[in-house]
């Protein structure tokens, strides 16, 4: 069973999308086997996303992500991590297809719903950052 973790984002948040988004990786098949809601900090931001954290855009990323408290979640379902980024549509929401979450409900490039891990690897690294071994439970 592969692991994955989403982050519900502002935009999410505000747009009070977070039971639809839900709704539908649930009606996927998928477990929710941690759930909470979080403020992202600025040391877990950076963490978060390292990758990008040199770059002349990671402070708008910062700026946004950290702009309201978030829900992380972490789900298990088989073939998981490309199921997800399937129901997601492609990072821009400009670019997803209506009936993905992106196409249905974002905005951009970073107004765009929902984080969600992009290989299985990432998942299990990123669902250790957001949550405590006895905050996931198996089904």
């Amino acid at each position: 069973m592969q692991k994955t973790l989403v982050i519900f984002k502002p935009d999410c948040m505000a747009q009070r999308h977070v039971g639809d988004v839900l709704s539908r990786f649930e009606h996927a098949g998928f477990s929710v086997i941690g759930c909470k809601m979080i403020r992202l900090t600025s040391a877990l931001l950076r963490d978060h996303y390292a990758h990008v954290a040199d770059k002349p855009f990671y402070p708008e990323i910062e700026n946004f992500m950290s702009s309201r408290p978030v829900i992380v979640a972490a789900l298990a379902g088989e073939g998981i991590v490309q199921k997800v980024r399937d129901l997601l549509g492609p990072t821009d929401s400009r670019k997803a297809a209506k009936g993905t979450i992106r196409g249905d409900f974002g905005t951009d490039m970073m107004v765009n719903v929902v984080h969600a891990s992009d290989s299985e690897e990432n998942g299990k690294t990123e669902i250790a950052r957001f949550f405590k071994a006895d905050e996931i439970f198996a089904e």
